[in-house]
């Protein structure tokens, strides 16, 4: 198993400070990589891209639609091109224009949305997304990843590259543990990772929750409750063979998410599981409301997202 170590005192970093960081680095070794950005450089960190290779940035201004329509074009001329923008702008209002111009015939382009969910804080509901994970599954042949902390997140834009076809990364503005910083780890699209087993009951997690969720099991490891915990960092393709499994192996199940419990990791792994292995399921994110302006944290805690409240509900749940 892997050994974490005490959370608390891991060093933080946003994921979206990942994200420009790996596509600097992608670039070095891949001329055919193209950053495209959506006048929020700064912010999406793709300036980092844009300083290493100014000429493979492209700055498409406040137009996502159109963003989204020079990507595919540019992925038929042999680039690997990369959109860069806020979740709610990639998933939102570019649906029309990533379904059709990108999913439909199936085009190789990534998508990097980043300050997802609801820990986007004081930019309030116009801003936190927490609808694009059930948007993108939606759309076929679409893979969508969603990492947990900065390790994970390097990786996926690495195997984003890699993989041929449309990919879909969510990454995050609030800076998160680095849990996944050990010489075992290892990233594999549609493969999740289990970070500590148990007996009494499953939490998959995904993104920012994963570490909440681990926090989450070590207090109710004090109570005497064994939950395995297991880091869900691709939506889809979902790891259902791991996600049977362990629903097999505890016969309950918890899903943690910064997401609506619409549509996302929940909805996924309670289709999988009530096709698959009928168990009961309570699904943890946000309960079909839009979010609200404040300081990340105390978002997340209102949302019972963080720590508390996952193991707030679970042991109601019980």
């Amino acid at each position: 198993m892997p050994v974490i170590g005490n959370i608390k005192e891991l060093p933080k970093i946003a994921t979206r400070e990942s994200y420009g960081n790996a596509l600097a680095e992608l670039g070095k070794g891949h001329p055919d990589v193209v950053v495209l950005d959506a006048d929020l450089a700064a912010a999406t960190k793709t300036g980092v891209f844009k300083k290493a290779f100014p000429d493979r940035h492209i700055d498409c201004g406040i137009a996502e639609a159109n963003m989204t329509g020079i990507a595919a074009g540019l992925s038929t001329c042999g680039k690997v091109p990369f959109i860069s923008t806020f979740a709610m702008f990639a998933a939102g209002r570019s649906f029309e224009q990533v379904r059709n111009s990108i999913g439909y015939p199936h085009l190789n382009v990534k998508i990097g949305a980043t300050h997802a969910g609801i820990s986007v804080g004081e930019d309030g509901a116009s801003h936190q997304c927490n609808e694009d994970l059930a948007l993108m599954r939606e759309i076929p042949g679409m893979t969508v990843i969603n990492p947990s902390d900065d390790v994970e997140a390097k990786a996926a834009v690495e195997a984003a590259y890699a993989h041929v076809g449309p990919v879909y990364l969510r990454f995050g503005r609030l800076a998160v543990p680095v849990i996944n910083d050990r010489p075992d780890y290892k990233f594999e699209i549609g493969k999740g990772v289990v970070l500590k087993e148990g007996s009494d009951l499953t939490i998959f997690a995904t993104g920012l929750c994963v570490s909440e969720a681990f926090l989450a099991s070590e207090m109710l490891e004090n109570d005497g409750i064994h939950a395995e915990v297991i880091n869900i960092h691709t939506i889809k393709p979902l790891d259902e063979e791991l996600v049977t499994a362990s629903a097999a192996k505890t016969k309950r199940v918890f899903t943690a998410e910064e997401h609506s419990i619409i549509g996302g990791l929940g909805a996924a792994v309670a289709e999988t599981l009530g096709e698959k292995c009928p168990t009961k399921i309570t699904r943890l994110g946000v309960k079909d409301v839009f979010g609200e302006s404040g300081p990340a944290k105390e978002l997340l805690h209102k949302y019972e997202l963080d720590a508390d409240g996952i193991y707030k509900n679970i042991k109601e749940s019980l």
